[in-house]
């Protein structure tokens, strides 16, 4: 035994010193690189006094350029500075990608595992000075002070790059209590509310409105200046990954609310106020075959069986373009039946030319989902319908097909050959990049990317905070009330299962550390999934699959409910199916990603519950893979309704 652990103990010396090994050589490695890449950055741009006005002198020739004037008209000032860009720097406007950040809110050169995206994107100094690129997000950050600090150096050292243009920082969701992997953070320092699909249970569109208005104000003070977000995509199958995102499965519902949505970031018009919003995902990915996210190979099919492609598209049209949204992002997946090319919607010319741009009348940025073009650690290219083709094949095919900006993606080098070798026209390149350019000029940040350190705290002000608590309430929905089970006297002693956030037992004296000294269960049981087989790193952290409990789980928690009256709580980011569950409770709430101090609220009586359920819950795993992936509201015999919701 003693010679196995001295065996083992050698070879866990000799990993750690080939890791002590490799990452001394990659720091060594990118000190270098940034050495090199930071020897491509100018002076900072200097003030112009010119009638007692100030302004920036971008370019640093020591005159106010047409694009450098705030007062020149929009497209005097686009085409001034479009005018004056080379060809690597059309190239490089025209990606967007990972960033990492130091803790402190400085620049990152050598990734560190306290910001895992440093690890899945090049470092600052390539990224601004050697792509040229000047569309970054990062989800991570230490505080909102420490963010918008990373915002000002980011702008400040694109303000040293030859023209000076300056980086529109962007975001994914970032305001729900908790995130999913390659689609939302959870809220750290921000306002906490509740999941879109919560925002959906409400109904109340004065109310999403407010949201955007609140995320608006938040987003500006920490710099962000584009939304990935909202997603207007419809919830028809259940079995999706993404239903949590979305406002539910009605087009209806959703139209209303994707509209309020980007109204509250954007304003009536785009302004230096705004935060413009990329909507997504066009023209609606909920309709994914069997279930599986288009991300992956698993999923790359959308079906229509019903026949309701218009029916998803309604959101775009009556939301998304009524409310003037800046960008749109199409899907990854095949739309199977619907246009003479069986290609993903980034390639597909029919869908986005066609369709959107010149039926629909759209003329905003149009901007791929993320890594459609090269493969990447976490998973391999999304490049669906046109695996065969070269990276720089799939370039040019986005190209063809309408779309402007490449997200995830470094491969501007493409971009450049294409042009060099005649196979896509400069005015082409041109065309997206005056897109681009038109957002940045409306958002102000060629006038101003700064953000004031001194007003920071209005981040997760409590002001907001109590808001977005108002908003949890109204979204949660009480699905059964069995004997007026709810809400719970005070006196009565509850055992918590599943409920973790600190502070509640200090809140809550009611609360007990066993089932035996308590009078009621409350647990709280999320949404079961299970990854496709064989899948890549990311779809294993996605929940998608089955949405019933494995037989020996749910016997467990059917064994403890035995004992004692049970309440159940549904955080629901998928409808699950919990018949039997639901059966031996006496209540069953289904929360949208709320807090547990809001959950505890509503079951002892300081609120009423007023949400109804934005999509189905079914009663069986046959009537899900009965249903049709694109048809609402055909779950037969459903647990419970859309629209259910009960009251006290």
């Amino acid at each position: 035994m003693k010679r196995a652990f001295r065996i083992v103990g050698r070879i866990l010396g000799v990993l750690l010193l080939l890791i002590l090994l490799a990452v001394g050589y990659f720091r060594i490695k990118w000190g270098i690189e940034s050495s090199r890449n930071m020897k491509l950055a100018g002076e900072a741009a200097p003030m112009l006094t010119i009638d007692g006005q100030t302004f920036r002198d971008l370019n640093k020739n020591g005159k106010l350029d047409v694009y450098e004037n705030r007062e020149a008209t929009l497209e005097d000032r686009v085409e001034d500075l479009l005018g004056q860009m080379n060809l690597a720097e059309k190239a490089g406007m025209l990606f967007a990608h990972f960033l990492g950040m130091n803790a402190d809110g400085s620049l990152m050169e050598i990734p560190t595992f306290s910001d895992p995206f440093s690890f899945m994107a090049e470092n600052t100094s390539t990224t601004l000075l050697k792509k040229k690129m000047t569309a970054v997000q990062n989800l991570g950050g230490t505080s909102a002070y420490n963010y918008a600090t990373w915002n000002n150096n980011l702008q400040a050292l694109a303000q040293r790059t030859r023209l000076g243009i300056p980086i529109t920082l962007i975001s994914d969701p970032r305001h729900g209590a908790t995130g999913m992997a390659g689609a939302s953070v959870g809220a750290k320092w921000i306002s906490v509310w509740p999941s879109p699909l919560g925002l959906a249970a409400t109904g109340d569109s004065a109310l999403v409105w407010e949201f955007g208005d609140i995320a608006r104000q938040e987003y500006l003070a920490l710099g962000i200046r584009l939304a990935q977000h909202p997603m207007a995509d419809i919830a028809t199958d259940p079995r999706w990954a993404r239903v949590n995102g979305t406002f539910g499965e009605d087009a209806d519902l959703s139209a209303r609310l994707t509209k309020a949505y980007i109204l509250g970031l954007q304003g009536d018009s785009i302004t230096a106020n705004s935060v413009a919003c990329q909507t997504k995902h066009f023209p609606g990915g909920g309709p994914q075959e069997d279930g599986w996210d288009a991300h992956f190979a698993s999923g790359k099919g959308q079906v229509y069986p019903g026949n309701q492609f218009a029916y998803h598209l309604k959101p775009f049209v009556d939301g998304a373009l009524a409310a003037n949204t800046a960008q749109i992002m199409p899907y990854y997946g095949i739309p199977k039946g619907q246009t003479k090319e069986e290609v993903g919607f980034g390639f597909n010319e029919e869908m986005i030319q066609g369709l959107l741009r010149d039926s629909l009348g759209f003329d905003g940025v149009v901007a791929t989902d993320w890594g459609i073009i090269s493969d990447a650690f976490v998973k391999e290219a999304s490049a669906w319908g046109v695996e065969h083709l070269s990276e720089k094949e799939r370039v040019k095919k986005v190209l063809d097909a309408g779309c402007d900006v490449f997200g995830g993606e470094y491969v501007t080098d493409l971009i450049i050959e294409l042009v060099e070798e005649g196979q896509v026209s400069e005015e082409r390149i041109d065309l997206s990049v005056r897109r681009v350019l038109r957002d940045k000029f409306k958002l102000g940040l060629f006038d101003d990317p700064y953000v004031d350190l001194d007003k920071v705290d209005i981040v997760g002000q409590p002001r907001f905070v109590e808001k977005g608590k108002a908003a949890q309430r109204k979204s949660l929905v009480l699905l059964k009330n069995e004997d007026n089970t709810l809400p719970l006297s005070a006196n009565l002693k509850v055992y918590l299962i599943g409920m973790e956030e600190q502070g509640l037992t200090e809140k809550y004296p009611q609360i007990v550390n066993s089932i035996e000294k308590a009078d009621v269960i409350v647990q709280k049981l999320k949404t079961p999934s299970s990854p496709s087989p064989g899948g890549s790193f990311l779809e294993r952290m996605i929940p998608q699959g089955r949405l019933d409990f494995k037989e020996k789980d749910k016997q467990k928690i059917l064994e403890r409910m035995e004992g004692k009256p049970t309440i159940t709580i549904l955080t629901i980011t998928r409808p699950p199916v919990v018949p039997e569950i639901d059966a031996a409770s006496k209540a069953m709430i289904a929360d949208f990603e709320c807090q547990d101090e809001i959950l505890l609220e509503m079951i002892f009586g300081k609120f009423k519950p007023s949400g109804k359920l934005p999509i189905e819950i079914p009663s069986s795993v046959e009537a899900v893979q009965n249903q049709l992936e694109d048809v609402p509201y055909d779950s037969k015999d459903p647990l419970y309704s859309f629209g259910h919701g009960l009251s006290y």
